[in-house]
Formats: C-alpha cells, structure tokens, sequence
C-alpha cells in the first residue's frame, strides 16, 4: 500500500475546521435558518405531543411579550435588567476572566441599597437617599468582584469556584438581613411604601424608565470601553494571552483586578436600579437568576453590546412566552420550556456552524491512489 493510501486509512471521516474570513451576511443567514428550523421542530413537537395548532401556539406566545401595553413595558424591564448584567460581565469574559459571581455581586449591591431605604428613608433628602443608595451598592458590587480577583490575581485561584462560592455568601447576608429586618412579619413587601422613600420617579408612568435610560447610556459607553479604548485593547491582550500580555509590557495583575472592579461595580449598580426602580423589595431572589443567564447573553454577542441587546431580548421573549402559553392552555411548565428551549436550543448550536465546518474524506481520498 502506497503512503497516500496508509495516510487516507488513517484520515477521519470526518473533521472539523474553524471557518476564517465568513462574511456577516452569511453570519446572519445560518442564524436565520436555525431559527425557521426552530420552528419547524417546535411545530412538529406542538402538534404530535400537544395536540394543539402551532400557530395558535406561536400567535399567544407573542402576546406574552407584545399583547397589551403593560406587557411590553414589562418586557422592556426584564430586557434591560437582563441586558445589564451582560454589560457587566463582558469586560470579565472577554478577559477570559469566568465571573460566575454576578448574581451575588448584585444581591450584594440591592442589599446595601435596601438598608440605606430602610434606615435613610425618612432621615435625609431623597437626593441625598439615591446617592447613598448608588454609592454603596456600586462600591459593595466592586468590592464583591475585587475579592476573587485579588486571589486569582496573586495566588491564581480558580475563579470559577471563587465567584460561585461567593454567590452562595451574598444569599445567606441577604437572607439573614430580611429575617432580622422583618421581625415577625411573614415578608418585608414594599419597603417604604406608605412614603416612597428611595423609589424612583415615575417616567412615562413606569418606576423602571430611568433604569432603561442608565442601561442604554451604559451599552454604547462599554461598547466604545472595550472597542476602543487602551483599556479595552489590554483586556483583549490578557484575554488571548497573559504571556503575550506580560512579553507586551501590559501589568496582567492590575488589569484583572480593575477590569474585576469594574464587573462588579456594573453587577451593584444593577441591585441598586432593581431595588430603587424594579422591584422596591429585597430578597434572595431578587437577582432572579439574570447574573447566570446573562453568561449565555455576553458570549454569544461575543462582547458586543449591541448584539447583547438582542439576545437579552430573544430570551426575555421566550420566558414571556412560555409563561404565557403555561397560563392559557394549561400546559405544565415542562410542556411549555420544552417549546421555548427548542428555540434556545437551535440559537446556540447554529454557532457552532457560524464558527466552524465539517470537512468529509472525499472517495478518491478514501480508496487512494493506488496499491502495493
């Protein structure tokens, strides 16, 4: 057997090769077809397991999101607390830094912002109140990221683990301040409801307009952070490598430490706008799971904000609309995140097509060109 032939004998079927140089159009059509696919497979498991008429389906699942006034305002609210913390962990990811931690960092920035309503309410000027409130929960949401940083930094402690850990931490402070602060009450509710006290003003008739404005303003000033900035070009330098990081002269210690800061201030200022503009309560569900989705919303938008802004919405888009389609045709829940996760599903694998193509061993290089 010739050596070409021994060669394509031990060549795989199949391999997998990183696509270089795809144009945005072509980008843009895989994720397109993913999601008629998505579609078409929904409707299928719809139809055969539900017994239901998929476009019913599809027509009640926008309503969860677009069907009256109140539910798109509501979906412009989870959007931006959502898209948020995906701002926040985009310096962090792009470092290669795997901050885990958002969920604690803005339990731990709301915290601080509920004590200053709590024990600040009635005692100094509402000016006063919000500076306090933002003041603290940035700089506990900072300190909360730095903390982790420090040890990966000096001593390269998996920070995975750390900020994971550090999550569990912020629940407990959270969950044993709620329980001193509410006595024999069965709940806090509302704090300072009877005289609003650290709530924000009405805009447009919502509480959470300015945290719409604050999110908007803070994705075009971290899409130009990180595109154009020094800053911005040592994050990338550290994030694809520290020795070609360290060998250009860039201190990797400090810009993980600031670029954690940074993180974590983003992740407290966050607690303070659900508290002040969202929610007006605290609890250890008031990050709700957002500092975990939003990992999902910072690496497929590959750290564009922008992009960010629309996967924030494709997936507040699909909780709405598996709660709506739970609610109306008495689905349980496991029927209806089956339907949306599909979708999810679909979304994130066309990635791997984005990114990288298959490359079959053609006949003529399977038989060879020839036999001993």
């Amino acid at each position: 057997m010739s050596n070409k032939a021994l060669s394509a004998k031990h060549e795989p079927l199949v391999r997998i090769v990183k696509r270089d140089g795809q144009s945005v159009a072509r980008r843009i059509l895989v994720r397109v077809v993913a999601i008629v696919l998505a579609l078409v497979v929904d409707a299928l498991f719809i139809y055969f397991v539900t017994g239901l008429n998929p476009l019913d389906v599809y027509r009640v699942m926008f309503g969860g999101s677009f069907g009256s006034k109140i539910r798109f305002w509501w979906t412009m609210r989870d959007l931006v607390t959502l898209l948020l913390v995906g701002i926040a962990l985009a310096p962090a990811f792009m470092m290669r830094f795997w901050n885990i931690g958002g969920e604690g960092q803005i339990l731990v920035g709301a915290w601080t912002s509920a004590l200053c309503m709590v024990y600040l309410g009635d005692k100094v000027p509402s000016g006063v109140l919000f500076a306090a409130m933002a003041i603290t929960s940035i700089a506990v949401g900072a300190l909360w990221a730095f903390i982790p940083a420090y040890f990966k930094a000096h001593w390269n402690t998996n920070e995975t683990l750390f900020t994971l850990m550090m999550n569990y931490v912020a629940t407990a402070i959270v969950a044993c301040t709620v329980n001193i602060l509410r006595g024999q009450a069965s709940s806090l509710g509302k704090l300072n409801k009877g005289t609003k006290a650290g709530w924000f003003p009405r805009i447009f008739g919502q509480y959470f307009t300015i945290n719409i404005i604050v999110v908007v303003l803070l994705m075009v000033l971290m899409y130009v952070y990180l595109k154009y900035s020094k800053q911005g070009y040592e994050i990338r330098v550290v994030g694809e490598s520290e020795n070609t990081a360290r060998y250009a002269g860039i201190n990797v210690k400090k810009v993980m430490i600031r670029t954690m800061l940074i993180s974590g201030a983003i992740c407290g200022l966050g607690g303070f706008l659900i508290v002040g503009g969202k929610d007006q309560a605290i609890s250890t569900a008031t990050a709700g799971g957002r500092g975990f989705d939003a990992i999902i919303v910072a690496w497929l938008s590959k750290f564009n904000t922008f992009i960010m802004a629309l996967i924030s919405f494709l997936l507040v888009f699909l909780e709405n609309g598996a709660h709506e389609i739970a609610s109306n045709y008495s689905l349980n829940d496991f029927a209806a995140d089956i339907i949306s996760g599909i979708i999810l599903f679909f979304i994130l694998g066309c990635e791997f097509f984005v990114n990288y193509r298959l490359v079959f061993r053609s006949r003529a290089h399977k038989e060879g060109n020839g036999n001993v």
